[in-house]
């Protein structure tokens, strides 16, 4: 009998163990317990998840890990020259990179790759600095294959202290937030400073995952794992029930601009919600501003006859945001003769391309790629600022490239 109480104590205690361990290997997402965390989604959306993984949502903040950084480490040349006296090199350094900063050859300052952002166009990376990131003085640009001044940044000295505010990471990761941070630690003069600009690592969720533009899914997870028969979706926004505004909404969110007046954090949007409730507009109803390419994907469409004209005419119409935009033009091209297969070119037109030709290029002439004024960079040694380039989402007939 004694022999029975004990194998009994073993297993009530073994159960125990069993259950704090799977309780302790259970996910928690630093966004709340209504989220599962975009890894679940991977058992019922295999295709979308490593599709959606590989893009530039997914990649628009990563880990600076070696795999993750653009560009080449070359210990022996410098990257950067300011001046004869300075420069700043790009060093790897055990498993971590760094960008170093030398005067009259001697290293006088070094910071760590800890964050990159973006990951096709072009990449700039941040430091940790009292729960703070700040931007590094060189980023990469694919345009032109090199390192160049971060956006923004001098051409004749080198700054390390340009701040990267919170609201940065709200179009660029899925959550940061300042939770559970210790402001009676060792770290009193954060007392000071703008709660909004304090970042708690741990509470960052690296781009743009699946509950970012689809809202939390725990319940919708839990729902059809027990139910897998049932393939109408459960407990999450269905993009289809979303009208146009809604859907162009939740591109917005991220894809047109500034300069509206913020009112709630971009974190807290759904999909589903109004922009409206998150930002202000500024300017006037009749305002024909003229936007920058950078960032204004929305407002520059809504200014296009197409979309006007259309009833229907939302980003998904051109765009899947589980993949990268595709180099593949007469692809766009086929979406557009879907809507214009009367469209006649002039004679004009017709000596420059084949009409065969310009079937295909519907969005090389619709759709230019135009310089942005607000990304503007310098190489090293060179005086002339050179502008990112990147294609306008104003469809229209532009002066040079007339029906």
């Amino acid at each position: 009998m004694k022999k029975i109480k004990i194998l009994f104590a073993i297993a009530v205690f073994a159960t125990f163990l069993t259950s704090c361990s799977n309780k302790s290997d259970e996910y928690i997402d630093p966004r709340g317990t209504d989220y599962a965390g975009s890894e679940s989604c991977i058992q019922c959306h295999k295709v979308q998840y490593e599709s959606a993984l590989h893009s530039s949502h997914s990649k628009a903040t990563a880990p600076a890990l070696p795999e993750n950084v653009l560009g080449s480490f070359n210990k022996k040349n410098p990257v950067f020259v300011y001046d004869k006296n300075t420069e700043l090199a790009i060093e790897k350094r055990n498993d971590s990179l760094y960008q170093v900063l030398y005067k009259n050859g001697k290293e006088v300052e070094a910071h760590r790759f800890e964050i990159v952002f973006g990951a096709k166009h072009a990449q700039t990376s941040v430091y940790w600095h009292n729960n703070n990131t700040y931007e590094l003085p060189i980023s990469y640009y694919t345009s032109v294959n090199s390192w160049a001044t971060s956006p923004g940044f001098p051409a004749d000295r080198p700054n390390f202290n340009r701040m990267v505010v919170k609201d940065c990471y709200s179009c660029h990761s899925s959550n940061a937030s300042s939770r559970n941070v210790n402001q009676n630690s060792e770290e009193q003069n954060f007392l000071s400073m703008d709660i909004e600009n304090i970042i708690n690592k741990k509470t960052i969720v690296y781009g743009i995952d699946c509950e970012r533009c689809h809202g939390p899914a725990k319940k919708h997870v839990e729902f059809h794992l027990k139910n897998p028969n049932i393939k109408t979706a459960n407990s999450i926004v269905s993009y289809q029930s979303l009208n146009k505004q809604q859907k162009l909404d939740a591109c917005a969110l991220c894809h047109s601009g500034n300069a509206d007046m913020k009112m709630k954090s971009r974190f807290d949007f759904k999909p589903g919600d109004n922009l409206s409730d998150y930002f202000r507009s500024l300017r006037a109803p009749n305002d024909t501003t003229s936007f920058d390419v950078h960032g204004n994907q929305y407002h520059l469409l809504i200014q296009s006859k197409c979309f006007i004209k259309s009833k229907k005419m939302d980003c998904i119409s051109c765009h899947n945001p589980h993949e990268n935009a595709s180099p593949n033009l007469a692809s766009y091209s086929k979406i557009c003769v879907s809507c214009h297969q009367d469209t006649k070119h002039s004679k004009t037109t017709l000596k420059t391309m084949p009409a065969s030709l310009l079937a295909n290029n519907c969005v090389e002439c619709h759709m230019p790629k135009k310089a942005s004024n607000a990304i503007r960079f310098q190489l090293s040694n060179n005086a002339k600022m050179s502008n990112y380039i990147l294609r306008t989402h104003k469809i229209a007939i532009y002066p040079n490239n007339k029906k």
